[in-house]
């Protein structure tokens, strides 16, 4: 990608000085930050030198304590919400009339009103969705000034944690008064084989030049290596209008197919000129890539059937809060793709931009989607408030924006929207279907729906679904296409199993359902609000990781599942009440820290060897203890204790794991798994002594010294020789010296009250987390972790 953007430069300068292309600033740095109302502050000259200073994206709500009585509820995670202003200084050029302006948000969690220089400039009220505003005719040269109040003090609103504040990045961007139009490309490839694809490209200008002037419209595309491999032109197009449109259209050969397994990308660069000037350049992702859902034999990608292996995931980004930060997001990819997870669903609202470049890039297909609800509530605060008057301008600002991303498949138009238990469902399920498929018809809409009669869901009744969309109900699965005849059928949402790493408690072999349903309270859970990390707890409405994946595996019409969820996520802590005030719904808790279920899926959606053994190895004398082993790439597995064997196991019939039960003995639990007799894995775990010290172990050593750029260090407690200590609840304490600060710590414990913004926290069963960012200059970060009574811990980070 150097070459492809030093031929860039290239072009750009080879066409002089009178070229008025566009440039897009990165807008985060140096905003003040007033925590209240102060309405006085969208006035240019108010004061605001006693306001804090900080870089964006910001969520205050992460900064906060929390408590039960914050408005927001335990639900929503129970941190504060309340009301929020930014304002920012900047500096435009004296021939600034030349250009036009633009400010883009993507993404204020909410209520944002804007004004530039005391003028007010616009508002949109939903968190979730990207907006931008024209600021030319306000701007002056020399300083000017910003102002954005943030409103999340409604409340209750979010059935999860939102975050409060400008949680996205901002740009400002400049260009010719002949350009490209905002979100003004769309790419697709309306036919594509092995030899060749066609490729549309949707060109629409911006035109605040002179009406009737003509340009001429270059579309080139370059492979990954920056190779041009085809062109478009159109010439003497005419400016009639204040918007042109058009269509190009060229062929790409032999074609690089963007798949999960091989995420094959090209860039399309539109040039505009008027006669040699170079006026605008604009680039466009493009992945090449077709696919279709099949009642019978589910999803294929690129000719080839593929079960779709999705979770949903919330937005928030643990200790982190709302706050994007591009390495956070990847790291949660990175952890997803090596667990076998090939697709997300970005429940339940319109994603970061960040996510949709990194599902392009890393090969992850998406269920983009717009809404959890429509006119009816599910909160009394929450979108419905909105939603007559901005569902439209929302649901397209959504379209728009993400349409040129190959990794998304799907568009839903809604989660378990209430409007489907009554006839006012049809007619907003048909205009919202047709909003979307005026803007795209390269992909499918549905919505997730979990009323399971056909004749009562008015929403399916509508008859402009493209795809069943179904949450829950893992039993319909099999009888689906016999009660669906022809309809193509995809498990939207599953599962809802609960856990919190490394505990484990009695009786693994019975499921249980906690509440039992949703009049009754849960009273037979856990004093510490731990729930057990065998698989054999779900909420009352969905069922555990191994019943649901059973399902799925058999049946091909099953294109494939998201299970709810990937993470864990701040708020909504089911089965408990307060002080829980997080969800226990993840294959990985929230540091980050997979849970033994991880496992499973690895061996199941993954052809890496896997031997995974639980539970830890320290107990007291006289239990019993059950112990499971996930595998793959094996026939068996053989379980030693202490060098005696227990005997072989191997998976029978619809079987996920196999089980010992084992009388306690300290000592050592090896597991070996084999394959016609020859060993592919062994594993060990070691009963535990007293905490000793501490050990530091960092996700990348080196960083981008940008300001942005993480690193995530585990710490873990251990033993004397080396075995970490199971149930460890050590209070770790953080000094860091050098180029790095201390972004947040965490353990992954659903109820803990710590707070994610300190220099300390207590590890839970024997892990915590501290997360080490950038300063934005190079150097050394030295980290120091220290507890009373253990040997410390110091690593050496390098940002450059």
């Amino acid at each position: 990608m150097l070459k492809f953007k030093l031929f860039l430069l290239f072009i750009l300068f080879s066409f002089g000085a009178e070229a008025q292309t566009r440039t897009r600033q990165n807008f985060n740095q140096d905003w003040k930050f007033f925590l209240g109302d102060m309405q006085q502050a969208k006035s240019t000259n108010f004061d605001d030198a006693g306001w804090r200073k900080l870089n964006l994206p910001h969520d205050w709500s992460i900064e906060g304590a929390f408590s039960e009585k914050n408005p927001a509820k335990p639900e929503g995670g129970g941190l504060p919400t309340g009301i929020g202003w930014y304002r920012k200084s900047f500096s435009i050029a004296a021939d600034f009339k030349k250009k036009s302006y633009y400010i883009e948000f993507d993404g204020v969690y909410k209520n944002s009103e804007v004004w530039v220089n005391g003028v007010f400039i616009g508002a949109r009220p939903f968190g979730y969705i990207s907006f931008s505003y024209e600021l030319s005719k306000y701007l002056k040269a020399g300083k000017n000034v910003i102002a954005v109040k943030v409103d999340n003090s409604a409340q209750p609103d979010s059935r999860w944690y939102s975050g409060s504040g400008i949680y996205r990045n901002v740009w400002l961007t400049s260009t010719a008064k002949v350009a490209v139009d905002h979100w003004g490309t769309f790419v697709t490839t309306p036919k594509v084989d092995e030899h060749s694809a066609v490729v549309d490209l949707q060109v629409a200008i911006r035109n605040q030049g002179s009406l009737g002037a003509k340009v001429n419209v270059e579309s080139s595309i370059y492979n990954a290596k920056g190779v041009l491999v085809a062109t478009a032109k159109s010439n003497n197009v005419l400016l009639s209008d204040t918007l042109k449109k058009f269509t190009q259209q060229t062929l790409v050969k032999n074609p690089e197919l963007w798949s999960t397994a091989h995420p094959a990308l090209y860039k399309v660069v539109t040039r505009i000129f008027s006669k040699k000037v170079l006026l605008d350049q604009y680039e466009t992702s493009l992945g090449i890539r077709y696919f279709k859902f099949d009642a019978l034999t589910g999803f294929h990608l690129n000719g080839k059937p593929l079960k779709i292996l999705g979770v949903c995931n919330h937005h928030d980004l643990g200790a982190l809060g709302a706050a994007v930060n591009t390495r956070a997001i990847a790291r949660q990819l990175e952890i997803l793709k090596a667990m076998g997870c090939n697709a997300i669903r970005t429940a339940h609202n319109p994603p970061a931009p960040e996510l949709l470049e990194l599902c392009d890039q890393m090969g992850f297909l998406v269920m983009d989607e717009a809404f959890d609800m429509w006119k009816k509530k599910k909160n009394s605060k929450d979108y419905h408030l909105e939603f007559p008057k901005w569902h439209q301008t929302d649901l397209e600002s959504m379209v728009k924006r993400d349409r040129n991303h190959p990794s998304i498949i799907l568009w839903s138009v809604g989660n378990e929207i209430r409007e489907q238990f009554d006839s006012t469902g049809v007619a907003i399920t048909k205009s919202l279907v047709k909003m979307v498929k005026d803007l795209d018809t390269s992909r499918l809409v549905m919505s997730a729906l979990t009323e399971t009669d056909s004749t009562k869901n008015f929403i399916f009744k509508a008859g402009v679904l493209d795809l069943y969309g179904l949450n829950y109900n893992h039993k319909l699965y099999k009888d689906f296409p016999e009660n669906y005849p022809g309809h193509r059928f995809l498990a939207t949402e599953t599962t809802s199993a609960l856990a919190t790493r490394g505990y484990y408690d009695v009786a693994p072999d019975s499921i249980r359902r906690w509440p039992r349903d949703g009049k009754t309270k849960l009273t037979e859970g856990n004093a510490d609000w731990a729930v057990s990390a065998y698989d054999n707890v779900s909420a009352y409405w969905g069922s555990t990781h191994e019943e649901t994946w059973k399902e799925v595996k058999k049946y091909p019409h099953v294109s494939g599942l998201f299970v709810w969820t990937g993470f864990d996520y701040l708020g909504e802590p089911t089965p408990y009440p307060w002080p829980a005030r997080s969800s226990y719904f993840g294959i990985v808790d929230l540091a980050g820290f997979p849970k033994d279920t991880y496992y499973m899926y690895q061996s199941e959606w993954t052809d890496t060897p896997v031997l995974h053994i639980l539970p830890h190895w320290t107990w007291t004398a006289g239990k019993t203890v059950e112990v499971w082993a996930y595998y793959n790439q094996a026939d068996e597995v053989e379980l030693f204790l202490n060098g005696k064997s227990l005997g072989s196991r191997s998976k029978k019939g619809e079987d996920l794991h196999v089980v010992w039960q084992v009388p306690y003995l300290p000592g050592t639990l090896k597991a070996v798994s084999r394959k016609d007799g020859r060993v592919i894995l062994t594993k060990e775990i070691k009963t535990a002594g007293k905490a000793a010290k501490i050990e530091l172990v960092a996700d990348r050593s080196t960083i981008t010294a940008d300001g942005k750029d993480l690193s995530f260090v585990t710490v873990k407690i251990m033993d004397i020789d080396g075995n970490l200590v199971p149930e460890a609840a050590n209070l770790v304490q953080f000094s860091i010296e050098g180029e790095g600060f201390i972004a947040g710590v965490d353990n992954g414990y659903q109820a803990s009250l710590e707070p994610f913004k300190a220099s300390y926290r207590k590890a839970y069963n024997g892990l915590c987390l501290a997360i080490v960012q950038s300063t934005g200059k190079s150097g050394n970060i030295r980290l120091k972790a220290s507890a009373a009574g253990l040997s410390s811990a110091t690593i050496i980070l390098k940002a450059k």
